[in-house]
């Protein structure tokens, strides 16, 4: 299948990620949150993604507020499964990287039984009737050889009953992603900061999605923050840590040949995984109202053909 396909709407260049109103790190108001979604849509952005595992729960909860309101058919919304929420008594905050109370704990589970669950749960959190697309989340993290055998046949089980239009994998290892892709009939790949204007360790599974007719969704074009600034800071993060200080170097020589052609990093970062024929759509993450516009700006502008070229010759050592 093909994310390009007559019965699977198109995600259009720019989605919305829908973990930072999941409260990623810092704790944003309600009201924030829904304005930030509200910004991606008055941007033109029709693709939305989430998953149980942001902010468990919250962020599935936050964006169905805004979307249960608009037209179904004038939006795709992907979510994802693999791990379900279970109640537990044990309070205190989410040690997984979200500022939520831990009410809720995750409980791995790739079984027909567990997905079929996972995918209702969610549709209750968003109050819609439907996802659009169902990714198999972060099976590199868990048992990608059980996710492989398990988890994959149960989505295109569920694609051929139409309880969703595409599957796919979310996962940060472009391997993982190419053991995926050529074990199942995957309409998608969500390939997480392997594809970016500082890095290309994916190109051979881009290049296999091309002959497989599987689109890959590109998220993480920023790096976890190192490519998301004009100048680039020296705390900057590079994979949810502290950048390597010959990372830094080469993210601020790629800068300096953007400034040269009259470009900012961010813009440049933001377009680059669209060159590739395999990238559909570069999804970002946003947490305040401001940065959906902005990325949405960055993604418009006119960037000069030259400068691909230029950014290549920058030495990798």
């Amino acid at each position: 299948m093909n994310t390009q396909s007559a019965e699977i709407p198109k995600l259009g260049r720019l989605g919305f990620g829908g973990a930072g109103i999941g409260n990623l790190y810092r704790a944003i108001p309600d009201g924030e949150a829904l304005a930030t979604v509200l910004a991606a849509w008055d941007a033109g952005i029709r693709y939305f993604d989430t998953a149980p595992h942001y902010g468990l729960g919250l962020s599935e909860q936050r964006l169905g507020a805004v979307l249960r309101d608009k037209h179904r058919d004038e939006f795709v919304v992907s979510t994802k499964v693999g791990r379900l929420l279970e109640p537990t008594p044990h309070g205190g905050r989410d040690p997984e990287g979200f500022d939520v109370p831990a009410d809720k704990k995750r409980v791995w589970d790739f079984s027909e039984s567990g997905i079929r669950r996972s995918l209702e749960d969610s549709l209750e959190r968003l109050g819609l009737d439907h996802v659009d697309i169902a990714y198999l989340h972060d099976a590199d993290v868990h048992d990608l050889q059980l996710g492989i055998s398990q988890g994959l046949p149960v989505l295109e089980k569920l694609r051929s009953e139409g309880v969703v239009k595409a599957i796919g994998v979310g996962l940060n290892s472009a391997e993982a992603a190419l053991e995926c892709v050529e074990a199942a009939d995957l309409d998608l790949v969500m390939l997480a900061g392997r594809y970016t204007l500082l890095e290309q360790p994916s190109v051979p599974l881009l290049d296999r999605c091309v002959e497989r007719r599987s689109g890959v969704v590109n998220v993480g074009a920023f790096n976890s923050g190192l490519l998301a600034r004009p100048e680039v800071l020296d705390d900057a993060h590079y994979n949810y840590d502290q950048a390597p200080r010959a990372l830094v170097e080469r993210a601020r020589a790629l800068a300096a040949v953007c400034r040269d052609f009259g470009v900012e990093l961010p813009t440049a970062a933001l377009q680059f995984p669209l060159r590739h024929p395999a990238v559909v759509n570069v999804t970002v993450g946003a947490s305040a109202p401001e940065q959906v516009v902005e990325n949405a700006a960055r993604m418009e502008e006119s960037v000069p053909e030259e400068l691909w070229a230029a950014l290549e010759a920058v030495p990798r050592d």
